[in-house]
């Protein structure tokens, strides 16, 4: 086993033990799970709970989603095992500023020294290091560490880290600032087009109503425009920062007999349609009250 990857464990031990997980299905969540190739340039380096991918070339890598913070080890081991180094990642990206996607990402940052952006909420969030009030889920869950230098995307707009080139899809509902990514990775001359499509279930707070929340009173516009462009993209692949929503380790599974399990260019819409579904009986259980 490589020096990095047994520093890497070890950095896992005592990180958890410093820092314990913080939920009920965190330690859960945080499993570790054995990285592997999604395509091309592109693999799974998060937990078995939690989404991070790690999309390379040779002059850098970007990160997406940072998971729990005693998640951090764990994604930094998975980078180095698959031979690529943590210091060679340029950014880090974000679906939402929730402490089970991003409470990772300072740590990641000072390991990596990576910039960091996000969309101009999910920034703010991050550099405040709080859960703002229109959060859906603001008095419920906790804050992430504060993370330094983050710099703001707008939707559409292309970021780089190294020879990465992602798009920027802005995709509120779940939170005001969540944002989904598109990219294409090449294998041979097949190039496909992924989509991390950020969560889009309507959780919250209790006494938060999606159909009249005075904090956050495009909510209900905001998801459907969300569900727009899940609907409307070209996605040949999709990932989600919980693999559940995608089917991620049925597909894996599968891939064992067909190598392009993975590939499902109908699961965009079919996650759209489930999302707009999720809503739709939450919208009733509030006219039920």
């Amino acid at each position: 086993m490589r020096l990095g990857v047994l520093l890497g464990l070890l950095g896992t031990v005592l990180f958890a033990q410093n820092r314990p997980s913080s939920c009920k299905a965190c330690v859960e969540w945080n499993i570790p799970q054995q990285p592997f190739r999604i395509y091309g340039n592109t693999y799974y380096v998060g937990t078995r709970g939690l989404g991070s991918i790690l999309i390379t070339s040779p002059s850098g890598h970007v990160l997406i989603d940072g998971a729990l913070p005693e998640s951090a080890p764990l994604i930094s081991a998975n980078v180095r095992s698959l031979g690529f180094r943590m210091e060679d990642v340029k950014l880090i990206l974000n679906s939402h500023v929730h402490f089970d996607h991003a409470g990772g990402i300072a740590e990641l940052q000072r390991l990596s020294g990576a910039r960091v952006a996000a969309s101009p909420w999910t920034a703010e969030a991050m550099k405040r290091g709080v859960v703002p009030r229109d959060d859906p889920q603001f008095g419920v869950i906790g804050p992430i560490a504060r993370v330094e230098n983050v710099e703001t995307v707008r939707d559409g707009e292309t970021v780089t880290g190294g020879d990465v080139r992602l798009t920027a899809r802005l995709t509120p509902g779940h939170t005001p600032g969540g944002t989904s990514w598109t990219w294409q990775s090449c294998e041979s001359h097949r190039c496909l087009n992924l989509v991390y499509a950020d969560s889009l279930t309507p959780v919250s707070a209790e006494g938060f109503r999606f159909s009249a929340a005075e904090v956050y009173p495009g909510a209900l516009r905001d998801f459907e425009r969300s569900f727009s462009f899940l609907e409307s993209t070209p996605c040949d692949i999709l990932i989600t920062p919980h693999p559940e929503f995608s089917s991620l380790w049925q597909r894996l599974e599968r891939r064992t007999s067909d190598p392009d399990a993975l590939i499902d260019r109908s699961a965009c819409r079919v996650l759209a349609g489930s999302s707009r579904e999720r809503l739709r009986k939450r919208l009733a259980a509030e006219r039920g009250q």
